[in-house]
């Protein structure tokens, strides 16, 4: 009875460790942020004006999904140093050594090379260039060259981040137009509020990892004001769908309801001496306004199409 206890316990035991170890590996390729990746990419792909196959669908969204992974598991990999000196990084599979810093390397190499070779021979060539262009401007233009050195790295960074709705609209159509730009463009205005906001909640860690973020060099002040005139600037981007004709009252009013409460979010932070849990709040408040805007976009397509 005693032995047979044992053996079940070394079995659960055994069935813990490999769960966790793929959980560890997982978490490389920031799922979070992939899954919103993916989102806005199937947005792209959704709103395209061409005749679908699923099986394209699918192919342009496993490529965007992995090729999100992959520069995720690149900037864990060159951050693995710096993620150890913040609180907020500090237990991920790297820094805690539960993954070596190569085998990481390995799965970023791979996945990059998976995503646009398949792309390539699946979809299209410019689909696939355009795709490696989006893990390149991550990995090398963002992480390697402008996280460490500049303020602005969010601003011109943020680019990488909005590339996905282009990608999957090119990856179905074969060309690019202005919807595809403007949904680039928001993402793009959409960044740096969001980051920002998250900054002034972790500027402790920013601090002792020596980023170059913008409340740090600049200081808080000056970053509560450049989040109230970005969340105003790209509100203002957010109805440009609406007065170009490519969505209608639906989305006009979710996207109206939505910025205003946005806002409202930039002005408590800026307005607030105890800034710390508003930028929280307004930082997990900007990843559901993304998605619901863009969800609203779909809504409002399927309305117009009926």
């Amino acid at each position: 009875m005693i032995a047979k206890m044992i053996s079940i316990n070394k079995k659960n035991s055994s069935e813990d460790n490999y769960l966790n170890f793929m959980k560890d590996y997982f978490s490389l390729v920031k799922p979070k942020v992939m899954t919103l990746v993916v989102f806005t990419a199937f947005v792209g792909i959704f709103l395209s004006p061409v005749s679908i196959h699923p099986w394209i669908v699918f192919v342009s969204i496993f490529c965007i999904a992995l090729g999100s992974g992959a520069a995720g598991a690149f900037n864990m990999w060159y951050e693995t140093d710096l993620d150890f000196k913040m609180l907020r990084t500090r237990k991920r599979p790297l820094p805690s050594d539960k993954i070596k810093k190569n085998d990481a390397l390995g799965i970023a190499i791979f996945l990059s090379f998976i995503s646009v070779y398949v792309m390539f021979v699946t979809i299209s060539k410019s689909a696939a260039i355009f795709l490696a262009f989006s893990i390149f401007f991550y990995v090398v233009i963002y992480t390697i060259w402008l996280k460490p050195r500049t303020k602005y790295n969010i601003v011109i960074g943020g680019a990488a981040g909005a590339f996905p709705p282009a990608i999957g609209w090119l990856s179905v159509t074969g060309s690019l137009d202005i919807l595809p730009l403007i949904l680039f463009l928001i993402i793009f205005m959409w960044t740096p509020p969001h980051f920002w906001a998250l900054s002034l909640y972790c500027l402790k860690d920013y601090k002792t990892a020596g980023f170059p973020m913008l409340p740090i060099v600049s200081g808080v002040k000056k970053t509560k004001e450049q989040i109230l005139i970005y969340s105003f600037l790209m509100f203002l981007v957010t109805l440009l769908p609406y007065f170009l004709g490519y969505f209608g009252i639906i989305y006009l009013l979710t996207s109206i309801i939505l910025g205003v409460n946005f806002f409202y979010h930039s002005l408590k932070v800026y307005l607030n001496k105890n800034y710390e849990k508003k930028s929280i709040k307004m930082f997990l408040y900007s990843i559901i306004y993304l998605y619901i805007l863009f969800l609203s976009m779909i809504i409002d397509h399927l309305y117009l199409l009926n």
